[in-house]
């Protein structure tokens, strides 16, 4: 989201847990398209909050799972914010072969990518 628009709003990711690195392939994938995620770690919605990141400042929330939505939905059920859920591939456990499973993860990329565009329009900021 950064590198595709800039300093235009703030993003900040978070998901139902937290006790996760970021996975290889995902990392791989997204250092194709000069992203880097090696360093990035997951966080809770709780986490976010213990931080100082007030949920009721955000706009809007973005989940790629049903187990995301439904706690977003819990957890803004007071605030006025818009909440979207975007039917994304989960490639975990796709693929035989690393090519297959890097596969998986690039349509993964791609659908999150294309749903951004279709959402927020084309980027803004320099793609590299």
């Amino acid at each position: 989201m950064k590198q595709m628009y800039g300093q235009r709003a703030y993003v900040q990711s978070a998901g139902v847990k937290n006790d996760m690195e970021v996975d290889g392939f995902s990392v791989a994938v997204c250092k194709e398209l000069g992203i880097e995620l090696a360093r990035h770690r997951s966080r809770s919605f709780e986490e976010m909050q213990e931080w100082g990141d007030d949920l009721s400042q955000f706009d809007l929330i973005v989940a790629l799972s049903p187990a995301s939505q439904r706690l977003a939905l819990e957890l803004t059920r007071h605030y006025h914010l818009d909440i979207e859920y975007w039917p994304i591939l989960d490639p975990t456990g796709l693929g035989e072969t690393r090519e297959a499973k890097l596969s998986a993860y690039r349509q993964a990329r791609d659908q999150i990518r294309d749903r951004m565009v279709q959402r927020f329009g084309p980027p803004t900021a320099d793609e590299g």
